[in-house]
């Protein structure tokens, strides 16, 4: 399979699908199959785009044979193909699950096409080698989620959208305004020329700003400190299949977006900006965790989480090492698919219990005792115990700060997961281990096409706990060509000449 086609699959088929699916309007049962088995070709593609990256190098495809940087670059590393594929895995999963977690009024309203709009933007947005088409696939990506939030036409819904959508576009105009201000001081927007020019250019008004805008743009996105207060607003009233996707994929985005701009055009975080991201970081860790374990409801406590996590992945940029982005990677690709499963699960547990509020559910180990032990794994990984990949992710995310100097990073990472684990703890106690309170409607049989995507999420994590090496191989690749640019450089220049 040539280059230009295996790096362009990812975002060429989801596409398609999208289309497929709007010309089978009427037909939601059509756009079901359609659906599923674009996400299952596309998380194919991307396993074979990683296979082909970790073999030959970094990849690079010039749509219209424009040469670099003028034209429209696709660049894949191992960071970005381990996200491509990380992602499909998740959408393949959700859009299963959504064979029957989607309600009437999404399916007549064009659920379909909007969740293969959102992995078009997601996974331009990992693949593009060009800082403006990074904006548009973020637009891309923002229209589909707030789609998304309103397609189900319930109240909730639509304040969780403008709420999402008014502090999304101000982190647009913000990223927008610093691209403005890049381009006005280096005269080019691709990735690869920005890294050859930038780290060579005396400081100057335009680069300054541009930084300043980026760190405030990639914040909103990212939900770090303080920053972060749209993501549980948003996240926790969305259908689960619509939570999972955002919960393991939209912030996601936005920290891997900060650590290729940072990385490629500023070398990292360095001096007062340096500080800033590592306090961000810890701030946003341990706040996630402390508001996660007062939650009374599942999808919040689970939105709140996704905060806390967002802090480890910051810790891997505040460090700016090779082994500290390492150890970032790895914990990107840990938390997509974890994420994934466990809303998905939380969705499970409000059809099985009738609510997903810790205070009227209880019993289910009685009632549902496969349920249980499917969280029961996944509560696991969340907490970084063994033996799932969370275990790894939290590890190899303190060690690198102690190695990077950061004592108090490793020992805040380590001591934020033992909230992590009181979370756990408490959503097992109230949802599974008590007595069912009066009243609980609960659902005897639950339909297996609700458990199984969640199930085979959790087994992925399983796996790379136990097999954590080849992983571990592609994302200190990742960390080190983060960390020195030179091979991504020479890949995409290359092509153009």
């Amino acid at each position: 399979m040539s280059t230009d086609l295996l790096v362009s699959l990812p975002i060429v088929l989801p596409l398609t699908m999208a289309g497929f699916c709007a010309v089978f309007w009427l037909r939601p049962d059509w756009q079901r199959w359609v659906t599923v088995i674009g996400m299952g070709l596309m998380a194919a593609a991307g396993i074979a785009l990683l296979l082909a990256v970790r073999d030959g190098g970094v990849m690079s495809s010039q749509p219209g044979n424009w040469p670099a940087p003028f034209g429209i670059a696709l660049v894949a590393d191992p960071l970005s193909a381990l996200a491509v594929a990380a992602a499909g895995l998740v959408a393949f999963a959700a859009s299963v699950y959504a064979f029957r977690g989607v309600d009437q009024n999404a399916l007549h309203g064009g659920f379909f096409p909007l969740f293969c709009g959102l992995m078009v933007g997601v996974n331009g947005s990992f693949l593009t080698g060009d800082i403006f088409n990074l904006y548009v696939w973020f637009e891309v990506l923002l229209v589909c989620a707030i789609g998304l939030l309103v397609v189900h036409r319930a109240g909730v819904n639509l304040d969780a959208a403008v709420k999402y959508a008014a502090l999304n576009l101000f982190g647009t105009i913000l990223f927008l305004t610093g691209v403005a201000f890049l381009y006005g001081a280096a005269g080019t927007l691709n990735f690869a020329d920005l890294a050859r020019i930038v780290p060579e250019m005396e400081p100057s008004a335009g680069l300054t700003f541009a930084l300043v805008l980026f760190l405030l743009a990639f914040g909103v996105k990212a939900a770090a400190f303080p920053l972060f207060f749209w993501l549980p607003i948003a996240y926790h009233t969305a259908p689960p299949v619509v939570s999972a996707l955002f919960g393991a994929l939209l912030t996601k985005v936005g920290i891997y977006a900060a650590m290729r701009v940072f990385m490629l055009l500023f070398e990292g975080t360095t001096g007062l900006v340096g500080e800033i991201v590592v306090w961000v970081a810890v701030i946003t860790m341990v706040t996630g965790a402390i508001a996660a374990l007062i939650q009374t409801d599942i999808r919040r406590m689970l939105a709140f989480l996704i905060v806390s996590g967002m802090g480890y992945l910051m810790m891997g940029l505040a460090l700016s090492t090779p082994e500290g982005l390492g150890a970032a990677s790895f914990y990107l690709i840990h938390d997509i698919i974890l994420k994934g499963a466990i809303f998905l699960l939380a969705g499970v547990i409000a059809v099985a219990a009738g609510s997903s509020d810790l205070t009227k559910i209880g019993g289910l180990i009685r009632t549902h005792p496969v349920l249980a032990v499917i969280f029961f794994g996944a509560g696991l990984s969340l907490a970084g115990l063994p033996p799932f990949s969370g275990f790894w992710a939290k590890v190899l995310v303190a060690d690198a700060a102690f190695d990077g100097g950061r004592p108090i990073l490793g020992g805040v990472a380590l001591g934020t997961g033992l909230i992590s684990l009181m979370c756990v703890a408490k959503i097992w106690m109230e949802a599974f281990w008590k007595a069912a309170p009066e009243g609980m409607r609960a659902t005897a049989r639950l339909p297996r096409v609700m458990l199984v995507p969640a199930t085979a999420l959790l087994l992925v994590s399983l796996a790379i706990g136990l097999y954590a090496g080849p992983l571990m191989e592609m994302t200190q690749a990742a960390g080190a060509g983060l960390a020195d640019p030179s091979a991504y450089i020479e890949a995409v220049m290359g092509t153009g000449q």
